[in-house]
């Protein structure tokens, strides 16, 4: 797939802007602060419908203006679709699809798929568990677009669950015996939504193991074999050279109500959900070693480089369909559903040697798109089509 137009109104820095895009390499170059990275977040986001930047929705919309629109127009195979995203300020999104009507913005996922390389991925090795968290579930998403109500869904609840242990531990504080009732209610729900959101988490980090190894080796002289794994209360670590968890989601559920009726007293005491998916993390590691805190600055950019690329592979950048145990299949796997992807001011972060490996890894992408601030970071290669951006214009060279 490659997307041929993006057109945005009010979107971040952007009054309005109309790119036309071209299949292979697409080279966005300008001073920095001007308007690269709002060109190819704006792609993400429809992709995803999330930043990379931000965590919520407010500063994707320009300064004084109520809404910003973004519109694509995506070609698979034969196909062309268009999308248009409408993120308004305090209210829920909207989303159409080839000029249809108005509907839910999460209709759209699964139309574009994208994957995004950009400093702030330096935050997956060296920052907290969350950022790790977010990468699985918006690659899940990507895999499987139905996922992303059952995440939103499950985030809701422990939201309510824990505005419901606040109040039950201010009871207890208070010498009264809290009623339970209401809290068993939330208990089952989190179980069975958290139930489906670790098979999904497992069943990923199994089929981006092998993959993460391959693109760390290829993109690093390092001697240490990079690893993930899936750390969770419910489930045994299997430490670094041991098998990843595979169990259903009935079963995964029983584990996570067991493990939430165990620990309900600590809970209350402490007035927030202590178990669960949000909890959990995405091990790192170099050898026998954490990748957090031991890996250098060097190591950290290869390793983060490593996920992105094996997040490409996985969602169709390859010959092949990777194996998920059957809890993730695209019919049209191939070359047509190659994500697009996109290289926001990595190079500049790389040595030379480093920049001729990634350049060789993805020139062969139906599309990449890459941003620098200036034409000599660009590798050759990936020079493609040539943009310069300035302060809210975009101009083909």
């Amino acid at each position: 797939m490659y997307v041929s137009h993006l057109s945005l109104l009010d979107f971040r820095s952007y009054e309005s802007a109309d790119v036309e895009l071209e299949p292979g390499p697409n080279a966005f170059v300008g001073r920095n602060g001007r308007g690269k990275t709002n060109l190819v977040e704006a792609l993400g986001y429809v992709a995803t419908l999330g930043s990379h930047r931000v965590a919520n929705d407010t500063p994707l919309i320009r300064a004084g203006a109520q809404r910003a629109v973004v519109r694509t127009r995506v070609v698979r195979g034969e196909r062309a679709s268009t999308v248009e995203l409408e993120i308004t300020a305090g209210k829920a999104n909207r989303a159409r699809v080839n000029r249809g009507q108005l509907g839910r913005a999460r209709d759209v996922l699964g139309i574009l798929r994208t994957v995004l390389f950009a400093p702030e991925d330096l935050g997956l090795v060296k920052g907290e568990p969350d950022g790790r968290r977010r990468f699985l579930d918006q690659l899940v998403v990507q895999l499987l677009p139905r996922a992303a109500g059952v995440l939103s869904d499950y985030e809701r609840v422990v939201r309510q669950r824990s505005a419901l242990l606040k109040s039950l531990r201010g009871h207890r504080a208070a010498g009264r015996d809290p009623d339970l009732s209401a809290l068993e209610v939330w208990d089952a729900r989190a179980a069975q939504l958290g139930g489906q959101v670790l098979a999904w988490r497992t069943a990923l980090v199994r089929a981006l193991q092998p993959l993460v190894a391959t693109a760390y080796e290829q993109v690093s002289d390092a001697d240490s074999e990079a690893q993930v794994r899936y750390r969770s209360a419910v489930l045994p670590d299997p430490g670094p050279d041991g098998p990843l968890p595979h169990e259903a989601p009935e079963a995964l559920e029983k584990l996570l109500a067991a493990a939430i009726e165990e620990q309900r007293s600590q809970e209350i005491d402490r007035g927030q959900s202590l178990v669960g998916p949000h909890r959990d993390d995405l091990v790192l590691s170099l050898g026998d070693l954490p990748a957090k805190g031991y890996a250098s600055h060097g190591e950290s950019w290869s390793f983060a480089l490593a996920l992105r690329l094996a997040a490409f592979r996985l969602l169709g950048g390859g010959s092949e369909p990777i194996e998920t145990d059957g809890v993730f299949w695209d019919p049209d796997h191939g070359s047509d559903a190659d994500p697009v992807l996109i290289l926001d001011d990595v190079f500049a972060e790389l040595d030379v040697r480093r920049r001729e490996r990634l350049a060789e890894l993805v020139v062969q992408a139906r599309q990449v798109l890459v941003t620098a601030a200036v034409p000599q970071d660009v590798p050759e290669a990936l020079l493609g089509a040539r943009f310069e951006v300035t302060s809210g214009q975009v101009r083909r060279v």
